[in-house]
């Protein structure tokens, strides 16, 4: 059973408190990439899909789709997607987020709105994207957790979904899943499998989150093997999925990309550029603690969630500081008592500095005891996780030494004590 003793953390410069927080033309995917380097402060606001938020002009067109898709529905048909009718009798908010989607995706332009959403109810009839797709095993347990995967939630509830598809710069990795046209459409089912499982997690619901957040790791991209593939998977999420990303984070990007976005950033609405984030290599926790907390970022990328583990419920929450250039961080754990196990957790975003750790015992004349020894720690290095059994009374003593570098830091931390009774 967990407990929580008293913990300060003590700063050689300054004391910080910690907080805890429970019109659309086919681009390629290389100049959705430079998008991305447009955004340095985020500023894109998620729309709340409130009928009563709607301008007139929105709120008529609204009104002109639903009677056109009543027209251009067959007697027999019977429209819906993700298991709500989309022409259901009476007042469906849900149905409402779904048709201001299409609506956002064409500006509004009714008859465009109507063409985009036809094509997709048949799109989704043909790919039996609303039936089977969930629960096919279509044989790419290697790419499970690696390639493409849901993985916890940001700060504001939205699921969000890992890329990386730096495996296939393996040559034999890559003809395995790329060598031929099916292997490619068997791929391609994949990725709209894992998207489709995301998309279930979301409320449609007006105030709701009715989006998802899509980190894409650019670390090894084989750009030219795979840009038939990309191109694929950026038409079909296009054309069939509009307005569900509300946020889309690129990370480990390489230098060119800034520079050749400048290139193409007069032709892009700022909506689409507010949507976008990027982080160059060595900058990949620092930018996602920003959205998604410690807790729910896995290892790899400078957080504390293991994708192997299995917690049940949610993950335990972690506290986030900073650590300043030329300063020394102590994080003190307090009320442990003798026969007590502790288990901790600790990540700084980008490492490069001195951590050790040590026990300092309560009783006058006892000698602290050093649990871990003082070492510099890697900036690729995945966050600490250890544990120690006490003997007597005392605290822990987390050492954070960052005095070699005028750099802050972004940290987080938690533990979990175990009396004595319960290790028996």
């Amino acid at each position: 059973m967990a407990t929580s003793p008293p913990l300060s953390v003590q700063q050689s410069a300054i004391n910080h408190q910690d907080h805890q927080t429970a019109p659309s033309l086919k681009k390629s995917f290389v100049t959705s990439l430079m998008e991305a380097a447009t955004l340095l402060t985020p500023s894109f606001r998620e729309d709340t899909y409130f009928v009563s938020d709607l301008k007139p002009s929105e709120k008529k067109a609204l009104q002109e789709f639903k009677d056109k898709l009543i027209t251009a529905a067959a007697s027999h048909e019977y429209y819906s997607m993700w298991g709500i009718p989309l022409l259901g009798g009476g007042c469906d908010e849900r149905a409402d987020v779904i048709l201001l989607k299409f609506l956002r995706a064409r500006d509004f332009r009714v008859a465009d709105s109507l063409n985009m959403l036809l094509k997709c109810l048949s799109w989704r009839k043909d790919f039996e994207a609303d039936e089977k797709i969930l629960d096919e095993d279509l044989g790419f347990k290697e790419l499970e957790a690696v390639v493409a995967y849901m993985h916890g939630y940001d700060r504001e509830g939205h699921p969000v979904c890992y890329n990386a598809y730096g495996v296939f710069k393996d040559k034999e990795m890559y003809e395995r899943v790329f060598g031929d046209e099916e292997k490619l459409k068997k791929f391609l089912r994949w990725r709209v499998q894992v998207l489709e499982r995301g998309i279930r997690l979301l409320h449609f619901k007006p105030g709701g989150v009715n989006s998802i957040i899509q980190v894409t790791d650019l670390k090894d991209m084989p750009k030219r093997e795979l840009r038939v593939a990309s191109n694929h998977i950026l038409s079909l999420f296009q054309d069939n999925y509009p307005e569900m990303v509300a946020r889309k984070i690129f990370i480990n990007v390489p230098w060119y990309f800034s520079m050749l976005y400048s290139m193409f950033s007069p032709f892009l609405t700022q909506r689409t550029k507010s949507k976008f984030v990027i982080s160059k290599e060595g900058n990949v926790a620092q930018t996602l603690h920003k959205f998604i907390r410690p807790e729910n970022v896995p290892v790899m990328y400078g957080g504390l969630s293991r994708l192997d583990d299995v917690h049940g419920g949610l993950p335990r929450p972690a506290s986030e500081f900073t650590v300043k250039g030329r300063e020394k961080v102590n994080i003190q754990i307090e009320g442990i008592e003798g026969g007590a196990t502790i288990s901790w957790d600790l990540v700084v975003g980008g490492w490069e500095l001195e951590y050790g750790a040590e026990f300092v015992p309560n009783g006058e004349g006892s000698y602290s005891i050093a649990v871990e020894k003082t070492r510099r720690i890697a900036a690729n290095e995945e966050p600490i996780h250890n544990s120690f059994t006490s003997r007597e009374a005392g605290k822990l003593v987390l050492v954070l030494d960052n005095t070699a570098s005028r750099k802050t830091k972004i940290a987080a931390y938690r533990y979990i004590l175990r009396e004595s009774e319960l290790m028996s």
